[in-house]
């Protein structure tokens, strides 16, 4: 960060991130250009928001002034536009944290996938979150005047920026607590420097807010507009969600989303619903339509903002949602909790307990709707946020059937890689005898999909589902059966195909193993600690072998994942699998000179089909190249 003082002014460099996202979203985002009324007003929202929760523990924060508005003005001979909130301002050092940073884990690989391409880059810009910086949509220069609630008049802060590299702030003199954004306005946006504009843009993006916006009245007079003394509530300023279902548009619904959810597009679904029993409250829930760019940082705060008879009380309350519906948008009043609710009371709290249940419950039901009556739209949800609802399956022992019904799955019937399969489907057309799901995991859907453990499946018409998603192995672990049907592995244990093999093949793979005994003795002792077993398999019928985990071993794949993320495997060895009927394995039979060459190759080439690495890929490459020499002569 660059740096330069003129006596208590400060020069600072944006972030290298701001800098990207605010050339960006002049350009990609200016056809949307009102969306940044919407965004001001909606951060001044939560800063009163904020202000009401701190002041229930230290009413001077106040400063004799409880009133909570928002103002907006203009001046159209300074062309300037002014939101004004009465909330709970910012400090020198938040100043400097909330405009010239963005300090979100994952920045750095969401900046990389921007193009310069004005269509995508607008929807990525919309995932990641307009916010302040949409001021520069409209503004060639903005200014920003705050103090914290409870500072002294003398620790006011003024921020500038011309949307260009730098920013400047510097210590003043500021009376009213709270924030004052101007916007110095870019040439051609006169528009908005008229009442009737701004009362327009309010009324279609922010109606629900819950503060009073006020404008100064103006009457029609002398084919004009005139401006009076007197101020004017322009919006409901009312809680939507307490109002009933039937009173509010679609069109409300999905502003309102868009204010809590910090978000640019439409959402997928919601569920609004008042809970009157052992505990009231009323929920209004989203499901967005795409995936926040940081949806994999299980730390990340999102979510539900919760309300106690109106009021707010915090944002992201993680307490009213389970870790794997962390996409979920929303809020939660309650006409129970006390209003001095903290965290440490929510974590131990009944009525939370019961609260969290009935939310999980309302998009679980929700998402099973969709599942059912609109397959297209739960398609897309299950592209956006399937695999982080996958993580249910072990964190919600009670509600793991409604989970694992919603799945979705690739499988070998359609060997595409769009996840379309249910579990109930897989089982509807299940082959005659088959008592088992089998599935078959693998590092990507590629590598999935050729496992040579499938050879057999392919020839008998079984199908499979190809498991590629990294949460997949948690899943099988905890999902063990679904509807009375066990979920089994092809890479685990003994093949055991149960009615879908006769007793013809069955006697013939008693036979081969007998009659091979002294070949696969051979290749274990060469292979010495590299395998637990050598043994005849029948799953092969293209390959020359496989390697299988044992029955209550862990898989390869999940030993790999577990590497790969900096933890310790337990320390198994795999199963050989060889195929008695393939030209290399018959050809061993005959081999006495270069017998321990011939088997390591047969293991490394097993590793490397089902996605391991060689510990010695050179000397893999020397067996391979000597072997060809030899068979060449």
């Amino acid at each position: 960060m660059t740096e330069s003082t003129t006596a208590s002014r400060e020069t600072l460099g944006f972030q290298t991130e701001v800098k990207q996202l605010l050339h960006l979203m002049i350009h990609s985002l200016y056809s949307n250009r009102e969306i940044f009324l919407r965004e001001l007003v909606s951060n001044a929202s939560d800063a009163c928001d904020k202000l009401r929760f701190e002041a229930l523990h230290n009413d001077a924060l106040y400063e004799n002034a409880s009133d909570l508005n928002i103002r907006i003005s203009f001046d159209k001979e300074a062309r300037t536009l002014t939101i004004r909130d009465s909330g709970i301002g910012m400090s020198r050092d938040e100043v400097i944290s909330n405009l010239g940073t963005i300090a979100k884990s994952g920045t750095r690989d969401f900046f990389s996938k921007l193009s310069g391409d004005q269509q995508k880059d607008a929807h990525l810009i919309g995932q990641f979150g307009v916010g302040f910086y949409s001021a520069f949509i409209v503004a060639d220069k903005v200014s920003v005047l705050t103090r914290r609630a409870g500072e002294k008049a003398d620790q006011g802060v003024r921020w500038e920026s011309d949307g260009g590299g730098e920013f400047s702030i510097e210590m003043v003199d500021r009376v009213a607590r709270g924030t004052e954004i101007t916007l110095h306005l870019r040439e051609g946006q006169d528009d908005l420097l008229a009442g009737y504009k701004l009362r327009e843009i309010i009324k279609k993006y922010s109606n629900h807010i819950v503060q009073p916006i006020l404008m100064q009245k103006e009457e029609w007079k002398d084919g004009k507009y005139e401006t009076l003394a007197e101020d004017e509530t322009v919006n409901q300023a009312s809680a939507l969600w307490a109002k009933s279902k039937n009173e509010i548009t679609e069109e409300q619904y999905r502003e309102f989303y868009k204010h809590v959810g910090h978000d640019f597009d439409d959402p997928l679904a919601w569920s609004h619903a008042r809970v009157e029993g052992k505990q009231e409250y009323t929920q209004l829930l989203y499901i967005p339509s795409h995936a926040p760019f940081d949806l994999y940082d299980r730390q990340a705060r999102h979510g539900i903002k919760l309300y106690v008879r109106r009021v707010f009380i915090m944002d992201d309350a993680e307490q009213l949602m389970p870790q794997y519906m962390r996409f979920v948008r929303g809020v939660v009043d309650s006409a129970d909790l006390p209003l001095n609710v903290s965290r440490e009371i929510l974590q131990e709290s009944k009525d939370i307990e019961a609260i969290r249940k009935g939310c999980t419950g309302k998009v679980l039901g929700l998402l099973a709707d969709m599942a059912e009556n609109d397959k297209e739209k739960y398609a897309k949800f299950w592209g956006e946020f399937g695999q982080v609802l996958k993580e249910g399956v072990g964190e919600d022992f009670a509600n793991k059937d409604k989970i694992a019904a919603l799945m979705r799955f690739a499988t070998t019937k359609a060997d595409t890689a769009e996840q379309i399969v249910s579990l109930k489907e897989y089982i509807a057309r299940m082959k005659d005898g088959q008592e088992k799901i089998y599935y078959v995991t693998a590092d990507s859907f590629n590598a999935a999909k050729n496992s040579p453990h499938l050879e057999v499946f392919r020839k008998k018409g079984i199908e499979v589902l190809l498991l590629s998603d990294r949460v997949d192995e948690w899943v099988v672990s905890n999902l063990h059966e679904f509807e009375g049907k066990q979920l089994t592995s092809v890479a685990k244990g003994g093949l055991d195909l149960g009615a879908l093999e006769d007793a013809a093949e069955k006697q013939e793979q008693e036979k081969q193993a007998g009659e091979l005994k002294g070949l696969t003795d051979r290749i274990k002792s060469s292979l010495a600690d590299k395998v637990k077993e050598v043994r005849i398999t029948h799953r092969l019928t293209d390959s020359p072998a496989c390697l299988v985990a044992g029955e209550h071993d862990i898989s390869g794949n999940l030993a790999r994942l577990m590497k790969a993320a900096g933890q310790k495997a337990p320390n198994a060895q795999p199963i050989l699998e060889i195929n008695p009927k393939h030209p290399v394995v018959l050809r061993l039979q005959e081999e006495n000179g270069r017998f321990d060459d011939w088997a390591a190759v047969l293991f490394d080439q097993a590793l490397l089909a089902e996605g391991g690495q060689l510990d010695d890929p050179a000397g893999f490459v020397k067996r391979i190249n000597q072997l060809m020499l030899e068979m060449g002569k």
